[in-house]
């Protein structure tokens, strides 16, 4: 029996049109798939092992918890490997990956980001305020901007100068190099990539590190208290008491990077995309913001957002090791289960009215462990989580308190993928304009004493 038969059921078509189905439409892909085989199917593309697409929260729930010498999901990642370096979080599995993440999970602590906020804030009020005012506009790629500078600063602790203008400059190149398709098939990254686009990543990649490596030994020499990420890192100790190398220090941070960047970006374009055509929600955000006593609207509308266009549709898939069973299903080996957040996020079983736009559906229930994971799930969930949700608030605050935002057209915007990310594919077109928050109504005054 061949591997094929072992498997969930999925489509039979070679896999360059599963391949070309999967970048260009991946949602309607997915949905096509569900509708004919169910919430458990193979899909087979260029490049990686078959990927058995699970949306059923018991079947995620096992895979969430199965054991670490299982499932692989470093393994499943690989193609990250060029950008984030061997030591990457993302990369590595059971022992190795313990160790590597609980040296990085204080630093995501939620006290420790929310010293960080007031940096975000000035960080992306001051982008706000150079964008373009009543006309229509691609927001994208200025979030994109804005994210970057976020990481520059409050990850990699950068401070305005020479050394940020020249780290900022080569990343962004080399994170276009890196959405190209062809970067998604691993064996191709290299060979068809290759020749001037490869050697010109490989000399910003250089350049880059040489940076990172310099800014790594300044700080380890400086005596100076700091509250981002680099410095938690610095203070960081491996179990034998050693510190993280340069290398090790480098490839996080890269990680950090490729996980926080693209994402975040793509996540509030989805927002701007989707809030214009929703005016109540608009309407009762913008009252939240100018009372400023609460947030827990903003909360629920950015969850709201996570489950209606999750960035990475698939969850980081697990290649697996040894067999497991999973649903009641087996799995051999060299082949990679993954949990999808679109399906389950877009499961009529689970979400009533799955397609619409409601953030008061967390407003009384937060998401589940199971059923919300845009972030991921079990030992292997983001850890950038709280980094993530801390900065969409911070840059919808920003935005919505200064301006409205209007809609180009009544034309929804479709998907577009840059690498494993989907994001909106007119880039988020708005059309902001000047708003004046409402006057709230003065304190009564005081009873005059007689």
């Amino acid at each position: 029996m061949g591997m094929r038969d072992q498997l969930p059921p999925g489509p039979r078509a070679p896999k360059i049109v599963q391949t070309i189905a999967w970048w260009s439409r991946p949602h309607p892909f997915l949905e096509r798939c569900r509708a004919r085989y169910g919430k458990r199917f193979t899909i087979r593309l260029i490049g990686p092992p078959p990927f058995v697409m699970l949306s059923d929260p018991e079947e995620l729930k096992e895979l969430f918890k199965a054991p670490p010498d299982v499932l692989h999901p470093g393994e499943g990642a690989v193609i990250l490997e060029p950008v984030v370096g061997t030591n990457s979080v993302i990369l590595l599995d059971e022992g190795a990956h313990l160790e590597q993440r609980k040296l990085m999970l204080p630093a995501f602590h939620g006290e420790k980001m929310l010293r960080l906020s007031g940096l975000m804030e000035e960080v992306a009020e001051r982008e706000v305020e150079s964008w373009p005012l009543n006309e229509p506009a691609s927001f994208h790629r200025r979030l994109q901007a804005l994210t970057l500078e976020i990481i520059l600063r409050t990850v990699f602790g950068l401070d305005a100068g020479d050394r940020l203008d020249a780290m900022r400059d080569r990343l962004t190149q080399i994170l276009d190099i890196g959405a190209r398709p062809l970067s998604m098939i691993p064996q191709l990254q290299r060979n068809v990539l290759g020749g001037p686009v490869w050697h010109r990543f490989a000399r910003l990649r250089d350049e880059t590190d040489r940076l990172l490596f310099e800014l790594i030994d300044e700080r380890r020499r400086e005596d100076s208290e700091r509250d981002d990420v680099l410095a938690m890192l610095l203070q960081a100790h491996h179990e034998d008491a050693t510190e993280m190398s340069a290398q090790e220090l480098r490839d996080e941070l890269m990680t950090l990077l490729v996980a926080g960047h693209e994402t975040t970006a793509s996540e509030l374009a989805w927002a701007f995309e989707r809030l214009p055509r929703e005016p109540q929600v608009l309407a009762r955000l913008a009252d939240e913001i100018d009372d400023g006593e609460d947030d827990a609207y903003l909360t629920a509308t950015i969850q709201e957002v996570l489950r209606r266009r999750p960035v990475l549709p698939n969850a980081a898939p697990r290649l697996v090791k040894k067999p497991i069973e999973i649903g009641g299903w087996p799995y051999p080996p060299g082949v990679c289960v993954v949990a999808n957040a679109y399906l389950v996020h877009h499961d009529p079983a689970i979400y009533e009215d799955p397609y619409a736009f409601r953030p008061e559906r967390f407003l009384e229930d937060g998401p589940g462990t199971y059923t919300w994971i845009p972030f991921g799930g079990g030992r292997r969930r983001c850890l950038g989580a709280s980094f993530a949700q801390l900065e969409m608030k911070i840059v919808l605050r920003a935005v919505l308190s200064r301006y409205e935002l209007g809609r180009p057209s009544d034309e929804l915007e479709l998907t577009r993928r840059r690498n494993i990310t989907v994001s909106p594919r007119l880039g988020a077109r708005v059309v902001l304009r000047e708003r004046s928050p409402t006057p709230r109504p003065p304190e009564p005054a005081e009873p005059v004493a007689i």
